[in-house]
């Protein structure tokens, strides 16, 4: 929870900054790369959490790895995170970045997950229909497969969940052959 907060609020000076600047958009590529770095390589978070690494080591791989990729911006806070101590919070700070720019976009995120691929026009007509139910004018759809559901999908917002797998459906219904509650009301 910690992180979050800490993380929040300097993914909040840096939007602030970048808006002032006009440079929303290129802070906002500068997250995306960051956090698809901490996805792919555990080595790279390893070496931001490092208390062994020293801050001046950091600066020169950073400065090796992004200087050229990212935006003076997002470059020189990076060092200012180094500089404070704070390197470690980076992935966090990456993802409050993202999720404070689709606030600011109003850009909703929504999570699909089928047993099998969705086609390109599935997802289209998804992202209609989402359109036209809850009135957002953007909508940012990622697609999973996960063949344990056997059929059907789970639809993920924000904190709302609507699971109409059959897989969900099927423990369901064990639950209620588990549940013998019946066996006691008919004697």
């Amino acid at each position: 929870m910690r992180n979050q907060l800490v993380a929040s609020r300097y993914a909040k000076s840096l939007i602030e900054l970048a808006q002032s600047m006009s440079l929303l958009e290129a802070v906002y590529q500068d997250a995306r790369l960051l956090n698809q770095m901490c996805k792919e390589s555990r080595q790279w978070t390893t070496f931001l959490k490092s208390p062994v690494i020293k801050p001046d080591k950091k600066e020169k791989v950073v400065e090796q790895l992004l200087k050229e990729r990212v935006h003076t911006l997002t470059y020189q806070f990076i060092r200012l995170l180094i500089k404070k101590g704070r390197e470690a919070y980076l992935p966090e700070i990456a993802l409050a970045v993202i999720d404070q720019y689709f606030a600011i976009k109003d850009i909703h995120r929504v999570s699909i997950t089928t047993a099998v691929p969705v086609s390109q026009s599935t997802c289209e007509l998804i992202v209609r229909k989402l359109q036209e139910a809850l009135g957002w004018t953007q909508v940012e759809l990622q697609t999973q497969v996960d063949p344990r559901l056997i059929g059907g999908f789970i639809l993920q917002t924000g904190d709302r969940l609507l699971d109409a797998s059959i897989y969900h459906q099927l423990q369901e219904i064990k639950k209620q052959f588990l549940d013998t509650s019946y066996v006691y009301n008919i004697r």
